[in-house]
């Protein structure tokens, strides 16, 4: 007979906006185990499972604190209540904690202050962004029910029910289905979730019911927004999703890696509470992070398979973009499949259409390398130093908008976007300047069949300065440079064949070359002054440094703003990354870009 032999969740902390799915085992009629469902549409042996989710919601009414989630708050900022800022971000567990956030919560009353709104949305469009109920506000005090009917999983809209009351509690039944999704009605109410086998035919209970009791429901962490400047040093804040570029002709580009699940463990990231490294929670969180930035193309890396075709590509696909996918050539850890990351890019669809895509796979270049000029006898090591299943995805997109002159009426305007992600092995100097390389002469080759500005981004795991970093930034790598020392393999002799000729530009160092205006100088302190790159875009216990670029062809782009750089007081004192509000252990970039117009021929 069907029956249930263990229930848990993955996490005991719900979150907001993130789907609760508990890990069912099953012991099957012919005694095998199984954790797929049995729905009452497709009984097996004559049972089914049933399952129930229910709110416990005590009279006493709990508040959250907005830096520490987890945490009851025991203080509230009546600042925020009059300048009409969400409740949620108004409360506090300690006056150490209010004051730690003060620097960045007093942002807030500056903002509120200054949001002038004709239609009543500046204030969603300052604090909503990534709020995970889908508005600016946030009532973390609520004891009524704000409908009469839910959602939650696959289930139909039904009414909500209270099944018992007692001594100052009621449990009201909220969810009929396998999954949860908790709403801002369950913030700091424990739920509870029930599995049991029902007789098909009678429809009674068997066996006993199996039950979990989660901890409170906490609402989704939220960092502050992040605010577009222009080069031209007037402040752009709250408007990077601004529609003027559509009428102005620039376009905007994401690259952000979003730390695949497989390398998300808490044995690398053991500052991070589970909760929050958890990917049920982190793919929410990112999600809501992206497609607030509304970039016209988006290149992330670190996209695991499965991610990418059951919940990016569909989720993205909703806000209009369309999708190419590269993953690696190998998997991360043998047996499974789904554990292979890549590189990821989107396109909003009303802006850009897809002419040609590129694969760029650095294990074949590493074959036909070592057949041209490594010895025989040496072959089997030069594999194994080459071979890192590291690839790039290079699309040539064409706009369906146009800033060109009259003289340029009806030309195509293609645009060329490389995303890439280079081997992380610090000590193997050698394969990343070669990879970087390898990738700079296939994008020449396509600048030589077609007048096109180019776009090269991604995780070139280099610092600034580094060789690779050189080869990108400055079109070549200095004889003496010191990553040269290590090449084992003679590939990277003579230095001269290290270069190219497409002029790229680092897109984030325009903000060295700004002038003086609102928030520049911040941005300047932000920046190394010798590379002129971000001082960082990996932040983790280990390791801070800039790893990440936007590199464009200067010839024919010309950066118009760019996405403002965190600094470590951003991120919380005492804190890496990823965390509760940054879903990654690296920030993402962001650049608005203009196309010059091409000359008369």
């Amino acid at each position: 007979m069907l029956s249930v032999l263990r229930v848990h969740l993955p996490s005991d902390i719900p979150i907001v906006g993130c789907e609760l799915t508990p890990y069912v085992l099953l012991r099957l009629p012919d005694k095998s185990l199984s954790t797929e469902d049995v729905p009452e549409s497709a009984p097996l042996d004559g049972h089914f499972l049933r399952y129930k989710w229910y709110r416990i919601q005590s009279d006493k009414k709990v508040a959250v604190c907005s830096i520490h989630p987890s945490e009851q708050a025991t203080l509230q900022c009546l600042g925020c209540i009059k300048a009409k800022i969400p409740v949620t971000k108004s409360y506090h567990c300690s006056p150490k904690c209010f004051s730690d956030a003060w620097q960045h919560h007093r942002v807030l009353h500056d903002r509120a202050a200054n949001a002038v709104s004709e239609n009543g949305n500046e204030e969603e469009e300052l604090f909503g962004r990534f709020n995970s109920s889908g508005s600016g506000v946030n009532t973390a005090l609520s004891g009524s029910l704000s409908s009469s009917t839910l959602t939650n999983g696959s289930a139909p809209l039904y009414p909500q029910t209270v099944t018992q009351r007692s001594g100052g509690v009621t449990w009201i039944e909220v969810g009929r289905s396998k999954t949860y999704t908790p709403s801002a009605d369950d913030i700091g109410h424990v739920l509870k979730f029930e599995c049991v086998v029902v007789d098909a035919e009678t429809k009674l209970l068997v066996g006993h019911v199996n039950t979990i009791l989660t901890s409170c429901v906490i609402p989704a962490p939220s960092p502050s927004p992040r605010r577009l400047i222009p080069v031209s040093g007037v402040d752009m804040m709250g408007n990077v999703d601004s529609d003027d570029r559509v009428s102005s002709g620039t376009f905007t580009v994401l690259s952000y890696n979003i730390l695949a699940d497989v390398y998300a463990s808490s044995e690398f990231y053991s500052y991070c509470p589970s909760w929050a490294l958890s990917w049920q929670y982190r793919r929410q969180n990112l999600l809501r992070e992206i497609v607030g930035y509304r970039a016209d193309i988006v290149c992330l890396q670190e996209v695991q398979s499965d991610h990418f075709e059951e919940f990016f590509a569909p989720e993205l696909d909703k806000h209009g973009y369309d999708a190419l996918y590269k993953k690696k050539t190998t998997e991360v850890y043998g047996g499974n499949i789904n554990s292979i990351d890549g590189c990821a890019t989107f396109f909003r669809r009303d802006r850009f259409s897809n002419v040609k895509k590129y694969e760029v796979e650095f294990n074949k270049a590493a074959q036909s390398l070592t057949e041209a000029l490594v010895p025989s006898t040496q072959k089997k090591a030069a594999l194994n130093r080459l071979v890192k299943d590291n690839v790039a995805l290079i699309a040539v997109l064409e706009a369906k908008f146009s800033n060109q002159g009259g003289d340029n009426l009806g030309k195509r305007q293609l645009l060329c976007v490389a995303n890439t992600h280079i081997n992380v092995t610090q000590e193997l100097k050698d394969v990343k300047l070669w990879q970087v390389h390898t990738l700079l002469k296939g994008l020449e080759k396509i600048a030589a069949s077609a007048d096109i500005p180019m776009l090269v981004c991604g995780d070139f795991n280099s610092v600034p300065g580094s060789a690779p970093h050189s080869l990108l930034a400055m079109g070549k790598v200095d004889p003496l440079h010191p990553d040269l020392l290590v090449d084992p393999l003679g590939i990277l002799r003579p230095p001269s064949k290290l270069a190219h000729q497409l002029l790229l530009v680092s897109a984030y160092s325009s903000f060295a070359r700004m002038g003086a205006g609102p928030g520049l100088e911040q941005q300047k302190r932000r920046l190394d002054s010798t590379t002129n790159e971000p001082l960082f875009t990996n932040c983790t216990r280990d390791f801070i440094g800039t790893l990440d670029y936007i590199f464009y062809t200067a010839d024919s782009l010309t950066v118009e703003s760019l996405l403002e750089l965190l600094d470590e007081d951003s991120l919380r004192k005492d804190t890496a990354l990823p965390s509760p509000e940054w879903s990654s252990d690296h920030i993402a970039l962001l650049a608005e870009f203009r196309c010059k117009p091409r000359p008369r021929r």
